[in-house]
């Protein structure tokens, strides 16, 4: 009962249908496990359509913000598109049986568009931070080499705190070019925490993070040779060319080791010891009271009856109330049943609805807790596991704030 979304089968619905997408929760992050060409269909149909796009491209330094702040997570979350962009994502993935073909950085993906030119007009973008001078040599370098993608209009802001980039000045000289494709380049925190903050008021289609892309283009920064590319190396080229990266490359790295011997391995070991439980079948009852709705899970809830969970949490969104899922008859989870209740949780919040799992025996809750899901949980569940969570974050995690306004 799996289902995967290709690129020939994207319409304008699913834009709008998170539950269209083949996403898997990989420690907290929902991942797409989506290719280069079913990115670009989607990215130009966006465009086409004006319909809003936000694209998120989590590598290694993403998960360690991620378990370390909240409201980066958020913008995750609240992200319509979140290829892997680095190797160690694409490892532990695979690891946990998520279906990734390929990585799929920011980088490449502006590179690609760049080499599409179709019948209809190229790609209209607007390149807002970076260094100063950065985004003025980008804008320069695209309008000279005449590519699929034309740059309508960039802005220095200048080393402001989000609050201050986000004034209605700002805003309202980005919206006013009638860009196609708004590309950020704040750091990676402050570059996704401002997308976040001004997701309803940004009238771009599509918006997205990608500070290293607007490097590459004004020719600051040299991207690696595609052999430290194909070889997973970049970092090290990454490092060659911006030395300050060193620290950040170090400090993520030790944060790897850590999730994945004590996150990581648990659920390769659960993977192994339930193979045979997640081929069961699933039913899903479905019951409604005066306050909320109730869906009964009872079996796999796993990537082989994905499509049956699917239909349900479409019918049970209509209702617009508190929605619960419980959890106390299912035998086994996995990160696709997890990466879907992400993308729910999001489409229940904007319906005005709440979503969250009842009934999970403990050993499921730690299940959810390895998976970084634990916010998902009922109140009770999320605060028995508050001590595990602060102690993992704080051993961990720590985020060095001088790398909060680099790429």
């Amino acid at each position: 009962m799996g289902e995967t979304v290709r690129s020939d089968s994207i319409d304008s619905e699913a834009l709008s249908d998170d539950l269209s997408r083949e996403v898997y929760c990989i420690l907290g992050m929902p991942i797409d496990a989506i290719d280069l060409p079913s990115v670009l269909a989607r990215l130009n149909l966006a465009a086409a359509a004006r319909s809003m796009l936000f694209l998120s491209t989590p590598n290694l330094n993403y998960l360690v913000h991620c378990h370390s702040d909240v409201e980066f997570r958020d913008s995750l979350l609240l992200s319509n598109l979140c290829p892997a962009d680095g190797a160690p994502i694409v490892w532990l993935g695979r690891l946990l049986g998520v279906p990734i073909k390929e990585r799929v950085a920011g980088s490449d993906i502006f590179a690609a568009l760049k080499s599409v030119r179709g019948p209809e007009r190229p790609l209209r973008v607007f390149l807002f931070g970076g260094d100063e001078g950065v985004a003025a040599a980008a804008a320069d370098a695209l309008n000279d080499a005449h590519t699929g993608v034309v740059c309508v209009g960039w802005h220095f802001p200048g080393y402001l705190s989000v609050e201050e980039l986000s004034r209605d000045s700002v805003i309202n000289a980005i919206n006013s070019v009638e860009a196609d494709f708004l590309v950020v380049c704040l750091g990676s925190k402050k570059g996704q925490l401002w997308l976040k903050r001004n997701v309803e008021r940004l009238r771009t289609p599509i918006r997205a993070h990608l500070g290293a892309s607007l490097n590459f283009e004004a020719g600051t920064v040299k991207r690696a040779p595609a052999i430290f590319r194909r070889l997973n190396l970049e970092w090290l080229w990454r490092i060659k060319e911006e030395p300050y990266l060193w620290k950040r490359y170090w400090h993520d790295g030790w944060t790897l080791l850590y999730l994945a011997f004590f996150n990581v391995l648990p659920l390769l070991l659960y993977r192994i010891m339930t193979i045979r439980q997640s081929k069961e079948q699933l039913t899903v009852t479905s019951e409604r009271q005066v306050d909320h709705s109730r869906l009964i899970f009872e079996g796999a809830a796993t990537r082989k009856n994905i499509k049956g969970i699917i239909s349900a949490l479409r019918a049970t969104l209509a209702d617009h109330r508190r929605i619960l899922i419980d959890l106390t008859a299912v035998s086994v989870i996995d990160s696709r049943f997890l990466g879907v209740l992400l993308v729910f949780r999001k489409m229940a919040s904007f319906s005005g609805a709440e979503l969250v799992l009842t009934g999970a025996s403990s050993r499921l809750e730690r299940i959810i807790r390895l998976n970084g899901a634990d916010f998902l949980l009922a109140p009770a569940a999320r605060q028995s596991s508050e001590a595990f969570t602060l102690a993992k974050t704080s051993a961990a995690c720590e985020v060095d704030p001088a790398f909060g306004t680099r790429a």
